[in-house]
């Protein structure tokens, strides 16, 4: 009872974040894309509370916010970015619960996460604009997936694992 308290708080304040930390790199739009600001609590979501809290926040997120403040537009970018952030919230969470808690894991989570996610992200992009009768070409796939995101890239690469391992220092997280 107590272990299923934490996680719901953990994941509220995940939540939370993703309300807010874009407003820190938002007054920038190239900036915000690039820094992701919003996958940050979800992926730590899910190493923290595991993966249906993370799949759960990672899904709402997005939605939430554009109901409470009209960002992300729910398309083309919204619908795509809930089911990404969820799959970093349900493959960080799994892979992590499954592997050794040690340095070089959080690693392969993470990076794992975000792999799935950007594929995720990218078969849903094509999915609506087969529905919309827009293109979607590799070009669009590559520089969404890659090229305008490896600040963010790099930054989460650096941040997370700080943080988790933060996190397991402090025996706050198993």
């Amino acid at each position: 009872m107590r272990q299923n308290s934490r996680k719901i708080t953990y994941a509220a304040i995940c939540l939370a974040l993703c309300m807010v930390l874009p407003f820190i790199t938002g007054q920038i739009p190239q900036i915000a894309s690039a820094l992701s600001p919003m996958h940050i609590p979800v992926l730590l979501c899910g190493f923290t509370c595991g993966p249906v809290f993370g799949g759960i926040v990672g899904f709402t997120a997005p939605l939430l916010r554009y109901m409470l403040f009209g960002m992300p537009p729910i398309m083309p970018s919204g619908i795509p970015m809930a089911f990404e952030l969820m799959t970093y919230g349900i493959v960080s969470g799994t892979i992590y619960s499954l592997l050794k808690k040690n340095t070089l894991n959080v690693y392969i989570s993470l990076i794992t996460a975000m792999i799935c996610g950007r594929i995720v992200w990218g078969l849903v992009k094509l999915f609506l604009a087969g529905l919309t009768g827009s293109a979607f070409t590799m070009e669009l796939f590559l520089a969404g997936i890659l090229f305008g995101s490896i600040p963010g890239i790099i930054l989460h690469i650096i941040l997370i694992p700080l943080i988790v391992l933060a996190l397991r220092r402090a025996k706050l997280i198993d």
